[in-house]
């Protein structure tokens, strides 16, 4: 077996060396899956992996994660959840964007930013609990410095803007604290605007408030984030921003009609206009249409299986039918519908406005067959490649376009 894998590492070198960037995407599709999985690997590796949207904090909340213990230990391979150390190393990812979520209700019962501040700082705790393993990093330069000394970055983002209340001020506040993107709204309308997921439609768009906030944004150097927010404040953020956003976790809305947080052909071809970038999410939901339906009817036989044999989920011979009955009535999208979320974009907009945010630990049981968790990235590159990719054209994918976009953010702060 060892030297079977030598000898296609070999193989794959060869290609390396000998193929010429015209012909390159030829020679990927003249490989078998195997070949192009080691490929894949290879370029997951040596290439830097930014994922817009990890919400690792808020799982290590729930999980009951203290500085003082670490009853969740992310240094080592955790049982459940998507994202640890051991798993981003064999997937190659780099940087991950850690999610501060925020949830709706604390816009309403207070407290938006003092979890904020106590996420935050759980986040920073994993640097230095384990500096050997993991560094913050505030800018794409920090990212580019610790992926040289083969450290996981943990750059901030904050979903949904209900930390920043009624007070601009927090908006530099937060900005000292590491966060380099926001999420302007989440589940429902808050100060900033109005949501995707809410039908209130209290500002008919941004409100004169979020005005305010993107344009201190834009000052400060941190990225809007429109995943989340409704079309008409999609749309004013358009004309608002003067630097370039992002969907740190959105899909096409092509494949899910009606699906108002994804993104419709549209609002992608303004944001790639702007030199903006949507960041895929792998959540079924978001990329199947008919995932509801098909899980749905899974759990319901389930659950009748169970009522019917006494059983509980915990007993071994159900534990045994489920996985049985899943595997062979499987729900899950697959890799290749990640893919085809990917195609479209490229089709409309090109591949320089294509980038990965998964939303793992964010969408639970829902994603795709080969990209359960961080240690998967490179069957998602190994699809691409089959569809006639790139290495270039992933390399954008995977951190370039990201890098371009914070690059250019940091530049128009930088020129005010």
């Amino acid at each position: 077996m060892k030297n079977s894998n030598a000898f296609l590492y070999c193989l794959i070198a060869v290609i390396f060396v000998s193929c010429s960037s015209s012909s390159s995407e030829e020679q990927y599709l003249d490989l078998s899956d195997e070949e192009r999985l080691v490929l894949a690997k290879k370029i997951a590796h040596n290439t830097i992996m930014v994922d817009g949207h990890v919400d690792l904090p808020y799982r290590m909340r729930i999980g009951g994660f203290s500085l003082q213990k670490e009853i969740l230990n992310v240094a080592e391979r955790t049982e459940g959840g998507n994202f640890d150390y051991p798993r981003s190393k064999e997937g190659g990812l780099d940087a991950p964007f850690m999610s501060i979520y925020i949830p709706s209700r604390y816009q309403e019962s207070g407290g938006a930013k003092v979890l904020a501040d106590s996420l935050i700082r759980m986040t920073k705790g994993i640097a230095t609990t384990w500096p050997d393993k993991f560094a913050m990093a505030y800018s794409p330069q920090d990212i580019q410095r610790n992926f040289e000394m083969g450290k996981i970055s943990l750059p901030l983002g904050m979903e949904n803007g209900a930390p920043i209340e009624d007070d601009i001020g927090n908006v530099e506040y937060f900005y000292n604290q590491g966060i380099r993107y926001i999420t302007l709204t989440h589940g429902k309308d808050n100060l900033i605007g109005d949501s995707s997921y809410d039908t209130t439609y209290t500002h008919g768009g941004l409100s004169e408030f979020g005005v305010k906030v993107v344009n201190e944004m834009n000052r400060l150097g941190v990225i809007v984030d429109i995943s989340h927010v409704s079309d008409d404040t999609f749309y004013d953020v358009m004309e608002i921003s003067k630097a370039p956003v992002i969907a740190s976790h959105s899909s096409v809305r092509h494949f899910t009609p009606g699906f108002e947080r994804n993104m419709n052909d549209d609002m992608i071809s303004k944001l790639g206009e702007k030199g903006g970038v949507i960041m895929i999410n792998f959540g079924g939901d978001f990329i199947d249409e008919t995932f509801g339906e098909k899980s749905s009817k899974v759990n319901e036989h389930i659950v009748n299986w169970l009522a019917d044999n006494n059983r509980k989920r915990s007993d071994p011979e159900a534990i045994a039918y489920i996985e049985k009955y899943v595997l062979e009535n499987n729900p899950f999208p697959s890799v290749g519908k990640v893919a085809d979320h990917i195609d479209h974009v490229l089709n409309l907009v090109g591949v320089d406005h294509i980038g990965l945010g998964s939303d793992f630990d964010g969408v639970g049981d829902t994603l795709p067959t080969g990209l359960k968790d961080v240690s998967m990235y490179p069957n998602l590159i190994a699809e691409l490649l089959k569809r006639g990719y790139s290495k270039e054209d992933i390399e954008k994918i995977c951190y370039k376009n990201i890098f371009r976009v914070w690059n250019e953010v940091i530049a128009f702060a930088k020129s005010t």
